[in-house]
């Protein structure tokens, strides 16, 4: 059986993909076609969704997309039980990494929202269980023919933001967190145009992470 990322490989130039992604980027289709939109359930992807989203506030996903292998590298592949424990002499060498977006804020941003992720584990066993209940535990399956309908932030990522602020997290404003839920599946918005509409919500084609 050939994979999922041959398949997409050797259908590319016949599939209608949403506007964005439609960009003459390889990374930026190999995202869309495999990852955007899909259900994630894995705490630690999702932790590292959650902080990518956070870095990059104020940049464009691209940038953030192409220093993901770094951020895996100098963040212990987001493991929330070792960045809790980073002091001021791990977060002196990660500004001087060039590797990642050297924000003093968001760098130690990561260390105090790995401690809330943890303390939320602690509760409700799983910081999956606690996230995805902001959607009522399925996605929510949007029907948009254009970009333009799109939007940036909704009640629902109004009410993540603010949960997620009362347990301490930064870096997680409504707008943030809406992009989190796209991401992550908690919300398709793939254009009904798109080929990927229809794949991320049928168990058959929804590829793990």
């Amino acid at each position: 059986m050939l994979s999922f990322r041959t398949v997409m490989s050797r259908m590319g130039g016949q599939l209608n993909r949403c506007d964005w992604a439609s960009l003459d980027n390889p990374l930026y289709i190999e995202y869309h076609d495999a990852e955007w939109g899909v259900p994630l359930h894995d705490d630690r992807k999702l932790f590292e969704l959650l902080i990518l989203e956070g870095a990059q506030a104020g940049l464009s996903w691209i940038t953030i997309l192409r220093k993901r292998g770094n951020y895996r590298s100098a963040f212990d592949s987001f493991d929330p039980a070792k960045i809790a424990r980073y002091n001021g002499t791990k977060i002196t060498s990660l500004l001087a990494d060039p590797g990642i977006v050297r924000n003093r804020l968001k760098v130690e941003s990561v260390v105090a929202n790995a401690k809330c992720f943890l303390k939320i584990k602690e509760h409700f066993g799983t910081f999956d269980k606690f996230i995805w209940d902001f959607v009522g535990g399925r996605p929510l399956v949007n029907k948009w023919k254009r970009l333009s309908e799109v939007p940036s932030k909704t009640p629902v990522s109004d009410s993540m933001s603010k949960g997620l602020a009362k347990e301490g997290f930064k870096f997680v404003g409504s707008t943030i967190c809406y992009s989190f839920m796209q991401a992550s599946g908690m919300v398709n918005d793939h254009l009904v145009s798109c080929f990927r509409h229809a794949q991320v919500q049928s168990p058959r084609y929804t590829i793990a992470r």
